[in-house]
């Protein structure tokens, strides 16, 4: 089993930043490929950024390309997003999710194990 905590949610005003921080405990956190993904009211759960196990390789939704980077620190067991010029539409529960393959992912049905979920909401 595999815990993952997200960290570092909150309210920021349009064009502001934050970072995102997810620790994982439990197994071997190497081996396993991350993302993230985040859900809006009334919205279905999307793709925002996934990470290879090594950090060699990365993906990013459309909407946050250029804006967003995904990194991880495997020595820390800890997977970060940063977020840069943010907007009224970014507002979500941000969720961390791992998978058990080395590769990236980018949907939900792929990874194994998921986080509780941080709020960010950008006030525009």
């Amino acid at each position: 089993q595999v815990q993952l905590v997200e960290s570092g949610g909150g309210l920021v005003q349009a064009g502001g930043s934050l970072r995102l921080s997810c620790v994982a405990s439990g197994r071997t956190f190497t081996n396993y490929a991350m993302g993230w993904f985040r859900q809006a009211p009334g919205k279905e759960r999307e793709f925002v950024a996934a990470i290879r196990w090594n950090g060699g390789s990365t993906s990013y939704a459309d909407a946050v390309k250029g804006r967003f980077t995904i990194s991880r620190d495997n020595a820390k067991n800890t997977m970060y997003l940063q977020m840069n010029s943010l907007m009224s539409d970014d507002t979500a529960v941000y969720y961390c999710a791992a998978r058990t393959f080395i590769r990236v992912a980018t949907t939900d049905s792929e990874y194994n194990y998921w986080g509780q979920g941080t709020q960010v909401t950008v006030s525009s």
